[in-house]
């Protein structure tokens, strides 16, 4: 069993990607409902076909660390800033918005926006927290509330083995996964507020999104 973010295998089953899509999921709400509606059966049926199953949806928000003066919310903020966001598709969209992609492995972050190399960074709370740009941050915008970054990080177990289980194991299994759903949910708010309660500590300003935000930064355009 594994917790993995879906998107990272996108490069070799290309629907897995929308588990990290701009502006697609704008809410851990909206993510979980995912469960029961009809883009989660499909997606659950893409997953099947290579072998694992999920018994747990967790959805981790995405924020944004920022050297510069000005906070990272509406689309004008990231005009000519140079911005790494981890992802292919938030790098077009975030191009379209006037920002100039930087594609540093996430080792690397730290001492680049140190140096003035990167001005900003979207990854998870808990990849913020890793990062450990705290003391270098001027700014950061959580996820707490709304955001325009969601990654789909799933419990994940191989379908061989949830296959080869009884009937009353698999059910087990099942009622298990599905009651892990509200403390997944409720670790990944903690990590939000977690990552605001560290940069507050190391003297940035924190942010939130709201729904106007996310609506501005949905009608960016991408070629």
């Amino acid at each position: 069993m594994s917790l993995y973010p879906l998107a990272y295998a996108g490069g070799e089953v290309k629907e897995l990607n929308i588990g990290l899509m701009p502006r697609l999921v704008t809410s851990y709400e909206q993510g979980l409902t995912w469960r029961t509606a009809e883009i989660g059966k499909e997606l659950n049926a893409s997953i099947e076909k290579t072998g694992v199953k999920i018994p747990t949806w967790v959805w981790q928000a995405g924020c944004v660390a920022s050297r510069a003066a000005a906070a990272v919310i509406d689309p004008k903020d990231v005009n000519g800033m140079k911005i790494r966001s981890g992802a292919r598709e938030f790098d077009l969209m975030l191009k379209a918005a006037g920002r100039v992609i930087s594609s540093l492995p996430s080792n690397e972050v730290r001492n680049a926006m140190q140096s003035g190399k990167l001005d900003a960074a979207i990854t998870s709370a808990t990849g913020l927290i890793s990062f450990k740009v705290e003391d270098v941050a001027r700014n950061l915008t959580t996820g707490r509330g709304k955001s325009f970054w969601f990654m789909l990080e799933p419990l994940l177990i191989s379908k061989q083995v949830f296959d080869e289980l009884a009937p009353a194991q698999q059910a087990v299994m099942v009622e298990a996964g599905e009651s892990l759903v509200p403390f997944g949910l409720a670790s990944a708010k903690a990590a939000d507020q977690a990552i605001a309660d560290i940069f507050v500590k190391g003297g940035a300003k924190i942010h939130d999104m709201t729904a106007v935000t996310v609506e501005r930064q949905r009608g960016i355009v991408v070629d």
